[in-house]
């Protein structure tokens, strides 16, 4: 095995979508997006739920659009977000129509809830007509009632098979400007659906594991399933599903994706969990810079860790690193290499702005290179 080959990820061959100014699938950059969670009707509300979401990274955002109050407000909401706007709709054909109007880059509908063919056709045209894709939604917790007979239980054949039965009817109206999803609150019948969706069909996946809870039980949650997924090659596009904040599912979502090597946004904090040989407070400290670095987008890595025991190891492979050292003078490393010693001053003032230059110095090295590029 060659160096560093055991951490390849070989994505799934999907077709590629067009999500506003975004592209999914394909061998595009792996999208996160979240869910607004106040009344859509409240466009200053919703708007600056969104700034946040924005703020935290999200790349699309998801408002639900259940009446004409929702719809009405949906262009004042896309005109002001900074990212593609999709709309949840449920049942109600006019919404989808209202909303493709209102300038949604994305519907997400199950086609086959929303009543005749002519009303779908209905649907399909104004998607057509405004540039629209789609996302078809499947859960294990609304399954159609043909499927549960079927098969007596949410199980992954009746979501699969459920997905593919929406995908004809959108393939029957000359549509395949969609990808799919098929969650559900269980991690193992989640994947499973996955997996099995996965074979059925080239069409991207909106990876996710719905309700999965709180923000630490639905993050571990979580991570196991998507986690599962993403390892494989699995999944265009993902939202963490938590009962926390929108932005809070941002964050996680992003982090997942720096941790398998999917994304790279902002600084790979690498710390130890502390015991007795610490030489400072390792987890105060940690706490402090995760929060004072929160704003820094440019991708980097810092190892913070308590003793000379792994700090230099750890050191060698990051950008920054710091490892605590006897009488309180520490060792700080830049590019793998001791840079020079930290005695008597606050570690996380100087480590922020030891990153904050750091980034300065990409980012000003990206500006010139594109520079030199356009010239």
């Amino acid at each position: 095995m060659t160096v560093r080959a055991y951490r390849e990820i070989r994505r799934r061959k999907s077709r590629q979508v067009r999500v506003g100014s975004l592209l999914v699938g394909g061998d595009a950059p792996i999208t996160v997006q979240t869910m607004t969670n106040t009344l859509t009707a409240d466009a200053a509300a919703t708007i600056e739920q969104i700034r946040r979401c924005e703020a935290a990274g999200a790349d699309i955002v998801r408002v639900s659009c259940p009446d004409e109050d929702s719809t009405r407000a949906l262009k004042e909401i896309v005109k002001a977000s900074k990212v593609p706007i999709v709309a949840d709709i449920h049942f109600h054909y006019r919404r989808a129509i209202e909303a493709a109007e209102a300038g949604a880059a994305c519907l997400r509908i199950n086609p086959g809830n929303i009543g005749s063919a002519e009303r779908v056709r209905e649907v399909v045209k104004a998607a057509k007509d405004h540039g629209l894709s789609m996302r078809i939604g499947v859960n294990a917790g609304s399954l159609e009632k043909h499927l549960l007979e079927k098969y007596g239980e949410p199980c992954p054949e009746a979501m699969v098979e459920s997905a593919m039965e929406h995908a004809r009817i959108l393939e029957d109206n000359d549509f395949r400007e969609f990808k799919i999803s098929v969650k559900a609150s269980d991690v193992f019948l989640a994947v499973a659906a996955y997996q099995g969706l996965a074979e059925a069909c080239d069409y991207p996946l909106h990876v996710g594991v719905t309700e999965a809870g709180g923000l630490r039980t639905g993050t571990v949650k979580s991570s196991i399933g998507l986690g599962m997924l993403l390892w494989s090659g699995i999944g265009d596009t993902i939202r963490v599903s938590l009962s926390a904040e929108p932005e809070e599912e941002v964050k996680v979502g992003f982090e997942m994706l720096k941790a398998l090597g999917l994304r790279h946004r902002g600084v790979n904090v690498i710390s130890c969990p502390s015991c007795a040989r610490q030489q400072f407070d390792v987890i105060r400290t940690v706490e402090a810079l995760e929060q004072r670095l929160a704003h820094i987008t440019t991708p980097m890595t810092l190892s913070v860790i308590g003793c000379v025991v792994n700090g230099p190891g750890e050191a060698r492979e990051t950008d920054i690193g710091f490892t605590g050292g006897g009488n309180n003078t520490h060792q700080v490393y830049v590019a793998g290499v001791p840079h020079h010693r930290l005695k008597d001053q606050s570690v996380v003032d100087h480590l922020v702005e030891m990153v904050e230059a750091k980034a300065a110095e990409i980012e000003a090295a990206k500006a010139a290179e594109a520079r030199a590029a356009a010239e």
